[in-house]
């Protein structure tokens, strides 16, 4: 890992449809990000937050894609300032917000990792169009996106498409994913550890494989860490809360297994809603996780 971690909050909740998830970077600051990183030895550095502007001084235009030119401005002004920290050699870490953020993320990234490898975590595909989303929330087509698949202004941002390739994409605990985007992820060949799998095989062997999807022949692995990924016992606090999701013990041991690879070299996390929350529960989880991304240990 890169000594220098730069925080980047993005209060985002343009991309879908349950208010309250734009105070996200606020709790997981407040749930002591900064210094359980320090501890760990790090230098960080908070970039504070992206500009974004609020849902009630803009209307919407496309029922298909909510708030596109609100969400495409602040994806290109998140991949400017992702794509300075990435040129200091800092590693990112990016608040959400919601998962639409990911189009600014991994567009700021790219621009240095060629090839990225990415590996979704998430209990959703986010692999939407406008001619499959069932709501028209652009928090669900941020992967399709990235994959060059998709509106062409969210396809676009940063000026170039795609940013990265099926073959380096996995996700990883996805157990809600609608018809027509089941059809494109088998289009576009996209692995999907569903949560089937990762009860038949465990988590170690899942991660292993999803490590080397992502990070075979590639400059580096991004996550994106989706707190609706974890379930809901442990993180209650998400926009769209699905039953059955990853434990808490294995959502650490996976972090774990992507810190040991050495490989990743970016990190967004997203969809944690405070007004949903129970005591700042689903923060201190995406904490938790955070610090065992970055080698936090027992011993």
């Amino acid at each position: 890992m890169k000594k220098t971690i730069s925080v980047i909050g993005v209060p985002m909740d343009l991309g879908q449809g349950r208010r309250g998830v734009d105070m996200g970077p606020y709790s997981i600051r407040y749930a002591g990000l900064k210094e359980r990183i320090q501890r760990l030895g790090y230098n960080v550095h908070d970039q504070g937050n992206v500009n974004v502007p609020q849902a009630e001084s803009h209307d919407i235009h496309d029922q298909k894609l909510k708030y596109l030119p609100e969400v495409t401005r602040v994806s290109e002004d998140l991949a400017e300032k992702v794509a300075t920290v990435i040129a200091q050699d800092h590693f990112p870490i990016i608040l959400g917000g919601d998962h639409s953020i990911a189009i600014g993320s991994i567009a700021g990234i790219t621009q240095k990792h060629k090839k990225l490898g990415v590996i979704w975590f998430d209990a959703h595909a986010d692999f939407n169009t406008e001619d499959t989303t069932p709501s028209g929330n652009i928090h669900g087509m941020p992967l399709a996106c990235c994959l060059g698949v998709g509106h062409e202004t969210l396809v676009n941002v940063a000026g170039f498409a795609p940013k990265i390739a099926p073959e380096n994409v996995v996700i990883v605990g996805a157990r809600s994913i609608d018809p027509e985007e089941r059809n494109l992820l088998k289009k576009h060949g996209i692995k999907v550890f569903d949560m089937h799998e990762i009860d038949k095989l465990g988590i170690h062997r899942v991660m292993e494989e999803s490590i080397r999807i992502a990070g075979e022949g590639t400059d580096g692995i991004h996550l994106s860490l989706d707190l609706d990924s974890i379930d809901p016992d442990m993180a209650p606090g998400v926009g769209t809360p699905v039953l059955g999701g990853v434990t808490y013990r294995e959502g650490h041991f996976a972090m774990e297994l992507l810190y040991q690879s050495g490989k990743v070299v970016s990190c967004d996390v997203v969809e944690v809603n405070p007004i949903l929350d129970e005591h700042n529960k689903t923060a201190r989880t995406a904490v938790d996780l955070v610090c065992s991304l970055l080698g936090e240990a027992v011993m």
